[in-house]
């Protein structure tokens, strides 16, 4: 992409950018099907004037923010050029990670383009890939750490990321075997009034692991894995005793888990092995007055060399966007109802 200098209008103290957009991009990639990605950005930037005339886009507006809006189409193209599509949510976040930087607010060097364009398992015709800044510092700790712990509340991609990670691993020779566990609690409902042998019992607990499995693998390949024991998907209670080498182990659901189950999970770890925990402390389904392992765990691990916490928040949810403002939602009212408990026993104290 060619672009003018940015030509400042001193009456008005405005600035002007032209983007000249390449031949080989057609237009409709830049600013996608009915003009759904430059409406993105006219609404990010409702004060600057954004027009568009054959291949050439133009932005005039405030110094600052006509800056922006061509950082936006320099970082598209760089995405487009890989091949990779562009999409509203993408453009929205890498909007919001621009902002970010310029407000001094972004604690890293990442640009909208490398976090969008790393890779980590194509698959039965897509490709898998973070999304959000958090999401790429998740992945490249799971590179770089023999335990990470992703935390973060639904919809962050956590488990799905590692999942994405332990497939490249296996398939990489990297390692032997995957082993992906849950702890088998109940949220609310009776697991012995369920029908069937206790394996049945226990397998809608470990239903969304087989789920992720299936969009990373041949499903005709899943059985023959299982059956030579490649692929293991198991209870928590299963791992007891057990010493893991060459593999990459799941916990999915931690905040599930018991002080002491979360002690003998971790002392599973075995050589050439990588450990990958995931959980929401806010979903805790674990008996009243039990603690939950994973909220134990950052106390008492955090900052032990090669274990990794990476946290997620509501603006890595990558599902529907109402459900990032659910999360908020929740954060807010649970934050809310503290407070209120909080001057309540002051007040009975006086």
């Amino acid at each position: 992409m060619t672009q003018t200098p940015t030509a400042h209008t001193s009456a008005q103290d405005q600035a002007r950018a032209r983007i000249s957009v390449p031949a080989q991009h057609p237009m409709v990639t830049v600013l996608g099907s009915g003009d759904s990605l430059l409406r993105v950005i006219e609404k990010a930037f409702p004060a600057a004037d954004i027009h568009v005339r054959g291949n050439e886009i133009s932005a005039v507006g405030d110094p600052a923010e006509v800056a922006l809006i061509q950082r936006v189409f320099d970082e598209m193209m760089l995405v487009l050029r890989t091949g990779q599509p562009m999409t509203e949510d993408a453009v929205e976040r890498s909007i919001a990670m621009l902002k970010a930087s310029e407000n001094g607010t972004s604690d890293g060097p990442e640009t909208p383009a490398e976090v969008l364009t790393q890779n980590i398992l194509s698959s039965r015709g897509r490709t898998i890939r973070p999304k959000t800044l958090n999401q790429k510092r998740y992945v490249d700790a799971i590179d770089k750490h023999t335990i990470v712990f992703g935390i973060g509340p639904a919809g962050t991609g956590k488990t799905y990321l590692a999942m994405a990670k332990a497939v490249q691993a296996l398939q990489s020779k990297q390692v032997n075997r995957i082993i992906l566990t849950r702890p088998a609690v109940e949220a609310g409902e009776r697991l012995g009034f369920l029908p069937g042998t206790l394996y049945e019992k226990i397998d809608p607990y470990l239903r969304p692991l087989y789920d992720a499995l299936h969009d990373m693998l041949d499903p005709d390949s899943i059985p023959r894995l299982m059956a030579a024991g490649t692929i293991e998907v198991a209870p928590l209670a299963y791992m007891r005793g057990r010493t893991l080498n060459d593999a990459f182990i799941i916990l999915d659901e931690a905040q599930n888990t018991s002080p002491e189950q979360m002690k003998m999970f971790l002392t599973r770890l075995g050589f050439d092995s990588k450990i990958v925990i995931t959980g929401d402390i806010t979903q805790v389904d674990l008996p009243g007055g039990t603690k939950s392992g994973l909220r134990q765990v950052q106390d008492i691990l955090e900052g032990v060399e090669d274990v990794h916490f990476s946290r997620l928040s509501s603006q890595d949810v990558v599902r529907h966007k109402l459900v990032g403002r659910i999360v908020d939602a929740y954060e807010k009212y649970d934050s809310h109802e503290a407070t209120g408990k909080t001057g309540a026993k002051g007040s009975k104290g006086k």
